[in-house]
Order: structure tokens, then C-alpha cells, then sequence
């Protein structure tokens, strides 16, 4: 498949990975300085500075070395900074970095191994970072402490992809929708989940539910488009990828698979070749002439056999 159809797990978190980090202080020695290092290291992660935002909440967590909050925006920060350096193709940055995200992660659980925050927190980490086992076991724990977290059920649900665990996926995702029925990502994924499954109406169904919630969403209609071109349906398929280049017209990928649907659809619309009459099949085909040949030939040989060494008649009309 293309591009779209391979989106790593990481891209599709995005959204939910660059949410704004935790600013209430809790009673684990937050306040004050703490706090205002904290305040502007919001700030600047939402403006998109997160080396500057990590320098903050250093500050912060210098401040308050007890509070796990500090450490959770400063391993949101990270794990934002991971993501902005994979989309800059720097594979090694974005490694370290996912790195100290997990490390400040695992310190909000040393400080507070209760609380569920912090195992859900580094199993999402965990996701991007495709350690899908571990964080398979994270989501457990977080699960274990909250088992309502909608949260950690979905993020499970996204490692059960990377390890193509379809029918696991799809459970879990059933239950985030449950929870949280207006998650556009949950939809989304179980959709990929059936489909490799090939249970193609249940993900025309997510995909559609999806496009109702956002008519808007290019990416639905694309993969809604290749669910009915797997099906044979390339009418249908045709119409979504048009719906979607009324969005992006210049999608050289939409445009690419509309044209295969366009060619698949003629294909399957083109009337039956008129059949060619094989060669030879008239009256006086070459095996025919040849016996024809062979039995003059005989014929032939037997009167010529028959006539050898018989005397020829004498007249009678002799003149005397």
C-alpha cells in the first residue's frame, strides 16, 4: 500500500501527543517557583518551543524534585521534541528524547505507584517509540489501577496494532468507543484493524461514522475509497477519492488511486472480446491433403502392381 495505508503509529498520535502538560501543582512540594517554571514552560510548549519549554520545567522539577507533575510536562515536552525530530527525519534525536520522556515518566510512577497517570503516560511513549510490549504492560497496570481509563485501553489498542494483532485491536478499540464514542483516532484505527482482518463493512461503517462526525476529514475518504476498492466497489471507491480531492486537489497519492479505481471499473465494464476463428478449421486443412496425397499415391502403386507383365492383345483384323 501507500503511504497513507502505512502511517506509522506515531503520526496518527500526533494530535494527542502534543496535548498541553499538566499545570496543577498537588501537594508533593509544587508552589511558588516551581509552579512559575512550570506556568512558562506551558507556554512555550504550546507555541511549539520545546527545547526552550524542557529548559523550564528543568527549573521546575530543580524546584520541587518531589512533585511528579514536573516530571510529567517535562516527558510530554520530550516526547513532543521526539516527535518534531521524526518529522525532521533525525531518527537518533528523536530516540534520546523519547528516552528521557519514558525516564521522567518512570520517576512520576516511582513518586506515586497508585496512580495510573504516569503507567499511561509511558505506555503512549512507549507506542511511539514502538515498544509495543512494554507498552502492552503499562496499559495493564494503568488498567489495573483504573480500570475505566479509556485512555489506556485505547493506547493498548494502538500497540496491539504495531504487533498486527487485529482481533485484540478491535476489542479494545470497541471498548475506547464505548467510553468515549466522540474519539474520531478510535474509529479510525478499529477501521484498519478490520480491514486487515477483511471485515471491509465494518470499517466502511467506522469510516463513514467518521465522516458524518467531520465531512471535512480528507484522510477518511481516502481510506473509506480503498476499503470499497479492495471490495470490487470502484464506483464507490471513485467517489470518495473525488470527495477527497475537493479537499486536497493537488493529492498526487488520491489522484494515483483514483485512476487505478478508473482503470479496474473500465476493466470490469468493457464488453467480451469477439472470438477469432482458429486457423485451419476449413475444408481443406494441410492434415487432409496430405491423406488425400498418400491415398492417391496407393492407388497409384496397386494398379501399376496390377498391369505389370500382361501381354498385350493381338488384332484380329490382321491383314493376311
Amino acid at each position: 500500500m501507500n503511504t497513507r495505508t502505512t502511517l506509522t503509529l506515531s503520526i496518527l498520535l500526533s494530535a494527542l501527543f502534543f496535548a498541553a502538560p499538566v499545570t496543577n501543582a498537588k501537594k508533593h512540594g509544587g508552589g511558588g517557583e516551581a509552579d512559575a517554571h512550570r506556568r512558562k514552560g506551558v507556554e512555550l510548549f504550546d507555541a511549539k518551543q520545546f527545547a526552550e519549554a524542557i529548559q523550564e520545567f528543568d527549573k521546575a522539577v530543580e524546584a520541587a524534585p518531589g512533585e511528579p507533575g514536573a516530571y510529567r510536562d517535562r516527558g510530554t515536552a520530550y516526547r513532543a521534541a521526539a516527535r518534531a525530530a521524526e518529522a525532521a527525519a533525525d531518527g537518533p534525536a528523536a530516540a534520546a528524547r523519547y528516552n528521557s520522556a519514558m525516564a521522567d515518566f518512570s520517576k512520576e510512577i516511582e513518586l506515586t505507584p497508585k496512580d495510573a497517570t504516569g503507567y499511561a503516560e509511558r505506555s503512549q511513549t512507549e507506542d511511539l517509540a514502538r515498544q509495543y510490549d512494554a507498552a502492552i504492560a503499562d496499559a495493564n497496570k494503568a488498567l489495573d489501577l483504573k480500570p475505566d481509563d479509556a485512555l489506556a485501553v485505547k493506547f493498548r489498542g494502538f500497540a496491539y496494532i504495531g504487533l498486527s494483532q487485529w482481533d485484540k485491536a478491535v476489542a479494545d478499540f470497541n471498548v475506547a468507543i464505548q467510553r468515549d464514542p466522540n474519539d474520531p483516532q478510535s474509529y479510525d484505527r478499529r477501521a484498519w484493524a478490520n480491514r486487515n482482518l477483511k471485515n471491509f463493512p465494518a470499517a466502511i461503517e467506522d469510516y463513514t461514522t467518521i465522516l458524518q462526525k467531520n465531512p471535512a476529514d480528507e484522510d477518511a475518504y481516502v481510506r473509506r475509497g480503498a476499503t470499497y476498492a479492495a471490495m470490487g466497489e470502484f464506483e464507490k471507491a471513485i467517489a470518495d477519492y473525488q470527495a477527497a480531492l475537493k479537499i486536497k486537489p493537488d493529492d498526487y497519492d488520491t489522484t494515483q488511486r483514483m485512476q487505478y479505481a478508473q482503470n479496474q471499473l473500465a476493466a470490469k465494464n468493457a464488453p467480451p472480446p469477439t472470438p477469432t476463428p482458429a486457423p485451419g478449421t476449413g475444408f481443406f486443412t494441410p492434415a487432409k491433403i496430405f491423406f488425400a496425397v498418400v491415398i492417391l499415391v496407393i492407388i497409384a502403386v496397386v494398379v501399376r502392381f496390377m498391369t505389370r507383365g500382361k501381354p498385350e492383345e493381338t488384332s484380329s483384323t490382321r491383314i493376311r
